[in-house]
């Protein structure tokens, strides 16, 4: 795969100019996800995924654990509302000293299969900056790239979370598990807050502060830790591993693998931290989807610029 256009550095530069293109230039800060406020934490495995994989952290030994939760927009001095889709990026120290990163979103779906649909419909975007966006542009792409829809879709529906802590985060790529057979099974990731599911009401947005989510996060960890539970979604024959814009059978079976307890807020290395989804452990693979191996090069080009105060 390293051979063709999806993962030549050029594309990889032209989707992080895309961004600022329409986004502006914002030395500093991510290309995506701009703002965001880190955590710590312990996650512990359940022993539930060893028959699935020999990853170090999905055994049976408590691991610390970093944790980003961000917004989604690009612009740094957004408010909190403005874009409904939050990540949380969560980087596990495993027992052996190295690392490994689990990056998750809010919705289910990517909107683009390969990294050119990608640049493509970022630079739509530009056009729906300001105002509306040209519905002529936007009906091109999606006859381009049809498989865009029920991603965009799910992107106007969506309403502001109460809290980071009561969001569902999906890791939107396949990754297989491999076991100490051998033998491979693919999986999807999915974190589930112990605080059950709350959205804000369109009506609420004007009465939270822009920073609203941190503030809530501050009170919410004075009365005691806040916990999510790893699930992992385990794919069939039919199951797609190489596109995040096709959600899996509605039937596949879930598993609880650990469970993450977040203790208190760091202002520590906050802006030096990288979250590579391709950073795994022996015993985790990357699927065939493009996007997932073209996010490795595009967070590369953003993280030179970022570090360099560009």
């Amino acid at each position: 795969m390293e051979g063709t256009d999806d993962y030549k550095p050029e594309l990889a530069r032209e989707a992080v100019n895309v961004i600022e293109n329409v986004a502006g230039t914002h030395p500093g800060y991510r290309r995506v996800h701009a703002r965001g406020y880190v955590y710590e934490g312990v996650f512990t495995p359940n022993g539930k995924a060893s028959p699935l994989t020999v990853a170090s952290h999905l055994q049976d030994e408590a691991v610390p654990v970093i944790i980003r939760f961000s917004n989604s927009s690009p612009i740094p001095s957004h408010p909190d509302a403005i874009s409904p889709v939050k990540g949380m990026a969560v980087k596990f120290h495993l027992p052996n000293g190295k690392v490994s990163d689990l990056i998750t979103v809010t919705i289910p779906l990517f909107f683009a299969k390969t990294p050119q649909a990608f640049v493509d419909i970022a630079g739509f975007f530009q056009s729906a900056k300001e105002g509306f966006p040209n519905l002529k542009e936007l009906a091109k792409i999606l006859w381009k790239y049809p498989e865009s829809k029920a991603s965009l879709q799910m992107l106007k529906e969506m309403r502001s979370p109460a809290s980071f802590s009561t969001c569902q985060y999906y890791s939107i790529h396949a990754f297989y598990f491999i076991n100490k057979e051998g033998r491979r099974q693919a999986i999807k990731y999915e974190w589930v807050p112990d605080a059950g599911l709350s959205m804000l009401e369109k009506r609420e947005v004007a009465e939270h502060s822009p920073e609203y989510l941190e503030e809530e996060m501050e009170k919410r960890l004075k009365e005691g830790p806040v916990g999510f539970k790893l699930n992992i979604q385990i794919g069939g024959e039919n199951d797609p591993t190489d596109d995040p814009t096709t959600a899996w059978s509605e039937d596949k079976q879930v598993i609880t693998i650990g469970h993450l307890m977040i203790s208190k807020k760091l202002e520590v290395c906050k802006d030096t931290l990288l979250f590579d989804p391709t950073n795994i452990p022996e015993g985790i693979e990357c699927s065939e989807d493009r996007i997932l191996h073209f996010r490795h090069s595009a967070y590369a080009v953003s993280y030179e610029r970022r570090i360099n105060n560009q």
